[in-house]
């Protein structure tokens, strides 16, 4: 029998070793690479074929959701995996819109991770029950409560990237450079943006992108 191909991409070294000795330990399964950083997973799919693609979903560099619509456009017979340690429904949609086949929680059971290998790669999906539970609940009670807050999934790739930089402090002029974009292109980009997401100034801008991980905060020095 063959065994399910698996590249593993996350940014933490002691993570990507637990995952590849739980996975080394199943007879149908290995791991035929690894990679801390989206744009290398994109490279490395291309030389190993991987089944199965462990996404993190939060990594410095090519987000994670780029680095899976190319390997998907490239290899639509490869299953995508995300990794997160976020029960956010605006993260799932995104997912869901580029294709992934998975969404599993870091704190779920090391069971989980096996079974939602093993279905993606029967052609299946798999969300984490946790979060599967919410959609549920979601959807339920959907028109009955408050209206939800509008989703990051609604703004075009081009948005996501100006809203990345404009909470990092960079100016409209600079994103325009940038991008080779005129001034006003940017700041048309930037008023659609904003209108979706309720945003009305750049503190409230700069506090969504954090809270959505569209941004990082640099980790407190010890």
């Amino acid at each position: 029998m063959s065994k399910i191909r698996v590249l593993l991409t996350d940014d933490h070294t002691l993570f990507r070793q637990g995952i590849r000795t739980l996975l080394s330990a199943e007879p149908d399964m290995e791991i035929t690479g690894e990679a801390s950083n989206a744009s290398d997973a994109v490279a490395l799919a291309r030389q190993v074929h991987p089944d199965v693609v462990l996404m993190d979903i939060g990594m410095s560099g090519m987000s994670s959701f780029e680095a899976t619509r190319l390997i998907r456009r490239e290899r639509p017979e490869t299953r995508v995996v995300f990794l997160s340690m976020y029960d956010d429904e605006d993260y799932l949609a995104e997912c869901v819109d580029i294709g992934a086949n998975g969404y599993i929680l870091k704190e779920s059971p090391a069971d989980q991770l096996l079974t939602a290998i093993r279905e993606v790669q029967r052609g299946g999906s798999f969300l984490s029950p946790r979060l599967l539970t919410r959609l549920v609940d979601d959807f339920r009670f959907q028109g009955h409560g408050p209206t939800r807050q509008p989703r990051l999934a609604t703004l075009t790739k081009r948005e996501r990237e100006i809203l990345k930089l404009l909470a990092e402090g960079r100016s409209v002029k600079e994103i325009a450079t940038a991008f080779d974009l005129s001034v006003k292109t940017v700041e048309a980009h930037k008023f659609n943006l904003m209108r979706k997401l309720d945003i009305h100034n750049k503190a409230q801008l700069v506090q969504y992108a954090i809270q959505k991980k569209v941004i990082r905060l640099p980790e407190a020095l010890n």
